[in-house]
């Protein structure tokens, strides 16, 4: 791969929910935009369940909506379902959520990015940042690319040094099917940064079908639903319907013989953070 030399005013390393509101703020900004992502085609991308806001992180796509962010935005043009949270409380801890249709958000935000002419994508995996008199001027990619920047803005998230468990099988990855990124930590650590490991459970994937629905309690978003972002007008999305269950006598006791498997378990994963995926 030919190696390239680039100067940018700011340089995003990571292409998911933050890489992209950096990205464009900085464009919005007039600013030359480096946006360093290891695939264009997951520019954007969900992960686990599909879903926006809940309980405290509703409140941040709402506050970053008043900032120009686009999550809330894209919330809305992608949701198949709308709620707010904890109607039987006080109005201190409502929260709004919604479930998104995965693949039109990631579609809203791709069309964003892609159109902007601010913004360049370039594909690659940072591997360690460039100093020079105690600041920060750039980022090396992995094929030896040194891209220069007056910023540079991290947005590597969940992939660093990623690790999934399935069982008491480990594969290093960022989402499955995808590489982690594994350079870029072991070079901030070395200056003296200090790295931590979050985790999160991600909830099985059941074929339709294979379901008794008339077992479930259906769930409803909201019949007048409230968008997420201020600026929505005209909004009147899908109310698809959500169903729940209830963990059962038989089903205990195969979950009970069997958590010496489970990795949260067994002690294989050590690191703190929500213990099921908080969307």
């Amino acid at each position: 791969m030919k190696r390239v030399q680039s100067s940018f005013d700011v340089a995003v390393v990571g292409g998911g929910h933050a890489g992209i509101e950096a990205a464009l703020m900085g464009a919005k900004l007039n600013k030359k935009i480096a946006l360093i992502t290891l695939s264009k085609s997951a520019l954007g991308r969900m992960s686990c369940n599909p879903a926006v806001g809940g309980l405290a992180k509703g409140q941040m796509v709402r506050e970053m909506d008043v900032l120009g962010g686009v999550m809330a935005r894209a919330a809305d043009y992608s949701g198949i379902q709308f709620k707010i949270l904890n109607r039987s409380k006080g109005r201190s801890v409502w929260s709004p959520r919604a479930q998104v249709d995965k693949r039109k958000y990631e579609l809203f935000v791709t069309n964003l990015i892609f159109s902007n002419p601010h913004i360049k994508i370039i594909e690659g995996e940072v591997i360690d940042i460039i100093e020079k008199s105690g600041l920060v001027t750039g980022v090396i990619l992995r094929d030896g690319s040194r891209i220069f920047s007056r910023t540079t803005i991290m947005t590597c998230g969940t992939f660093l040094n990623g690790l999934i468990h399935i069982g008491e099988r480990k594969a290093r990855a960022g989402r499955m099917g995808e590489s982690g990124a594994e350079g870029i930590t072991s070079a901030l650590t070395l200056r003296g940064l200090v790295c931590g490991r979050l985790k999160t459970g991600t909830p099985p994937r059941l074929v339709n079908n294979s379901i008794d629905w008339s077992k479930t309690n259906p769930v409803s978003g909201d019949k007048l639903p409230t968008p997420f972002s201020y600026n929505t007008q005209s909004f009147s999305p899908p109310n698809i319907t959500c169903h729940t269950t209830k963990t059962g006598y038989e089903c205990k006791q195969i979950i009970s013989e069997n958590l010496h498997s489970s990795p949260l378990y067994s002690g294989d994963v050590l690191g703190v953070g929500p213990r099921y995926c908080p969307s």
